[in-house]
């Protein structure tokens, strides 16, 4: 089986949890709004690290767009993917690409949602506790041709149930 952690929206603050949480864990992405370059080199202690710009980075070297085989899947990591319809440029690379899985972050909403056998994915806010803010990481399994994802509450440490797959079409 191989583990992929996901992470998105730190804005420069790295949860102790997470260590607990990603222990074991074979790879990380990191989809955007990290903050500063050390919230990555922390995450890179765990395990290696694919990370993209976020709409609020600044001053770190990393690309707004990733393209990553990890398992056997072909995964698109990029900070914002407005569903039902993707911002044309990052519409025409997904459509180019076929990927597996689009990783994206940006709306502090733990959200999947299949649409024509591609899993859209973003894991939720993994920032500062702030009031009315449900803070969260994903977790995709990969074995054989599974892919599991359970969402982590970053403030209990249990698995989110409520993020429900719903079909739709973009």
């Amino acid at each position: 089986m191989f583990r992929i952690g996901v992470i998105s929206d730190t804005h420069g603050h790295f949860d102790p949890g997470l260590k607990r949480i990603f222990d074991g864990v074979d790879h990380i992405l990191h989809a955007g709004d990290i903050g500063l370059p050390w919230l990555v080199m922390e995450l890179e202690y765990l395990a290696p690290v694919t990370a993209v710009m976020g709409n609020t980075d600044y001053d770190i070297d990393f690309k707004d767009t990733e393209l990553v085989h990890l398992a056997g899947r072909k995964i698109l990591l990029h900070h914002i993917v407005s569903l039902p319809t993707p911002e044309p440029t990052i519409r025409e690379r997904i459509i180019r690409e076929n990927p597996d899985i689009v990783i994206f972050g940006h709306t502090h909403r733990a959200f999947q949602e299949t649409v024509r056998k591609t899993l859209y994915l973003n894991p939720g806010y993994a920032g500062r506790r702030k009031m009315g803010a449900q803070r969260s990481v994903a977790i995709i399994e990969c074995e054989g041709r599974n892919t599991k994802v359970e969402f982590i509450d970053l403030d209990s440490a249990s698995v989110l149930s409520g993020v429900q797959e719903k079909p739709a079409s973009i």
